[in-house]
């Protein structure tokens, strides 16, 4: 990464909430970037005019699509002055909805509204202001014709000069912004019409800020840290590292500073787990098409390769101040992929990188290594988990000592043991943390195992397993029916279990699992047959597979197998490399021709996914259960 010189005088730090909002960080709860209870939008009308029709219809439907919204219907408590109450709800609204109507400027209240809108708007750059002309044209509002000027007339002749010039301009400042006209839009269908606006407000509503826990235990400081650095009002791209041991909170503290400084730039990405998704497309040209789709919230060109990714990052984002995570780096060519050079993206631009390898850093501006919580940090991080209180149960201290002495001050492995100790009495946390210390050495895939060991049943277990090895980032649902498939019943109530546990995580409908997780429970396969791959319950290394097949070293131990064939590497395989594997039932390929009689495949196949089948149909005499 080449650093330039930039002479544009264009600062970070636009919103002056921004300020505030970090001279008021004590803690790292980004999450929440508007006050709890603060609407998404206010809704700003004559109600004469439209109050138990058009206003209603719309609020109606704001309501069912999840949006939180401010209507007043009081209006006969209205006084002179607009109400701290009303006020506060405008200045905490995320969109400020304006019907303008005919009798809209007849209204001095309204007007009042208006004003305030229009100046909180003005102070806060991430505010919108939307307006809805409702039959009425917008240079009638814009220029106070037809009805708007009769309602001028009778306001200059019983309000002050000032005040009039002042709703004035307002309506001027109103009629010149971006909104709906309803007589334009949907041919006057107000149903149709509205359905759009409800549409175009959850677009604008959707944020930009991550998810984090509200639990966040030793991490305040670092997050302090970053932040102060990038935040600086500088022209120059500033590049941070995080780095540390896995599990240890490297992706949670990108998260907490990308949440405080993302409504500060002209567009922000979070890139998430880079590596793993590297490796599952056979390169970075999806993370390409994310970054650039998040930043210029449209889809880009199709990247046919990472060469004319790279082409369209530098030619779009180079002008543009952005703020960039790339989470879980492994390898340079993957950053190089996305961020080459400093020049790709514009003046006062931030970029945060995670990775467990110090080496990826050495072009960021600063690096930040974390290290493992302190005792007392692990205690109140455990009791989270263990109790949901942030100090143990007085009969469990010293068994929670115990175990937080076991975890080694690792953040994951201390939500983990919680989790599974969570709930249990004290003979069952004397059993658990036995089996810990029977655990000869303090690697984290280790005291992970513990939490695997815990699971209530082969059933569970293989459950854990399956995921592990093949359907982490599937959907939920294609993995419980296959798994149903697999064990003979519905598995709905272990995937809740394995949530519950900490051991998988279910986001958007998808079912995904730390990569320490992961590797914890493909160790646990490797370790029945460290070197002879072919008696293993699962395969899905790509060299273990193709041995075993090529080989044909496969027994009737294995139950599931991944094949993964390249493109370039396109190769034909004989179905009698399956022949010895009797008790397959979960089978993965991608890319490879199968030659030779299927008969020999197993009977016991249930599930097969082949993605780049070369074949028109199945032969008649294959009949697994296909999803």
């Amino acid at each position: 990464m080449d650093s330039i010189n930039m002479s544009s005088q264009i600062k970070i730090l636009t919103n002056p909430n921004y300020y505030a909002r970090r001279a008021a960080m004590t803690e790292p709860e980004s999450s929440r970037c508007r006050p709890e209870g603060a609407y998404d939008v206010f809704l700003s009308f004559r109600g004469e005019d439209t109050r138990k029709t058009f206003t209603d219809h719309l609020y109606t439907a704001l309501v069912q699509a999840g949006i939180h919204t401010f209507r007043d219907d009081d209006e006969l408590s209205r006084g002179e002055e607009i109400s701290k109450h009303l006020l506060r709800a405008i200045q905490e609204s995320k969109i400020s909805i304006v019907v303008f109507s005919k009798g809209y400027a007849s209204s001095r209240w309204c007007l009042n509204e208006l004003v305030e809108i229009l100046k909180c708007k003005n102070r806060k750059t991430d505010q919108i202001v939307l307006p809805i002309f409702y039959d009425i044209d917008p240079s009638d509002v814009r220029k106070q014709n037809g009805s708007f000027a009769e309602a001028f007339v009778k306001h200059e002749e019983r309000f002050e000069e000032k005040l009039v010039k002042e709703w004035r301009k307002a309506l001027e400042e109103s009629g010149n912004l971006s909104g709906w006209n309803h007589n334009d839009m949907a041919n006057g269908h107000e149903a149709k019409f509205i359905k759009e606006v409800v549409k175009d407000v959850l677009n604008k509503l959707d944020p930009k800020y991550l998810y984090v826990p509200e639990r966040l235990v030793g991490m305040d400081r670092l997050a302090h840290n970053i932040f102060d650095f990038l935040s600086t009002a500088t022209d120059d791209v500033r590049i941070v590292g995080i780095h540390g041991m896995p599990g240890i909170g490297k992706t949670t503290i990108a998260k907490v500073v990308f949440n405080q400084l993302c409504y500060g730039f002209e567009g922000s990405c979070f890139l998430s787990n880079i590596n793993e998704t590297s490796k599952q497309f056979n390169g970075p040209a999806p993370l390409q098409k994310q970054l650039l789709h998040d930043i210029l919230k449209q889809d880009a060109a199709n990247i046919n390769c990472d060469d004319r990714g790279k082409v369209l990052i530098k030619e779009r984002l180079r002008r543009k101040r952005v703020l960039v995570v790339a989470d879980d780096v492994a390898y340079l060519d993957q950053l190089n992929a996305l961020m080459g050079e400093r020049s790709w993206f514009g003046p006062g631009s931030r970029v945060i990188i995670t990775t467990r390898d110090s080496n990826l850093l050495r072009e960021a501006d600063q690096t930040y290594r974390i290290k493992e919580l302190t005792r007392d940090e692990s205690l109140r991080l455990f009791s989270w988990h263990a109790f949901k209180d942030t100090k143990p149960a007085e009969d469990y201290i010293e068994l929670s000592k115990d175990a937080v002495d076991y975890c080694g001050g690792l953040p994951l492995a201390l939500e983990v043991m919680g989790a599974c100790l969570s709930g249990k009495n004290r003979d069952g946390w004397k059993c658990v943390i036995d089996k810990l210390r029977r655990i000869p050495n303090h690697d984290i895939q280790g005291k992970l195992r513990i939490s695997f060991d815990a699971l209530d049943g082969e059933e569970l277990q293989n459950a854990f397993l399956d995921i592990a090895c093949f359907f982490i980032d599937r959907k939920k649902e294609y993995v419980a029916k296959v798994l149903g498939a697999r064990c003979g019943y519905n598995p709905e109530v272990d995937l809740e279990t394995l949530r519950e546990r900490s051991l998988i995580k279910v986001l958007g409908g998808t079912v995904t699992m730390h990569d320490l997780l992961r590797d914890m429970g493909r160790e646990v396969v490797r370790e029945s047959s460290p070197k002879e791959p072919g008696k293993r319950t699962r395969i899905w290394n790509q060299e273990d597979a193709w041995n075993v097949l090529d080989h044909q070293k496969g027994t009737d131990v294995v139950e599931g197998l991944a094949l993964d064939v390249r493109a370039s590497e396109a190769k034909s395989l004989s179905a009698g490399s399956f022949a010895k594997m009797k008790c397959l039932n979960l089978l993965q390929i991608k890319g490879a021709h199968l030659t030779g009689s299927f008969k020999l495949l197993s009977k016991e196949l249930m599930w097969i996914c082949w993605l780049q089948c070369p074949l028109k149909y199945f032969p008649s005499d294959f009949l697994p259960w296909i999803i």
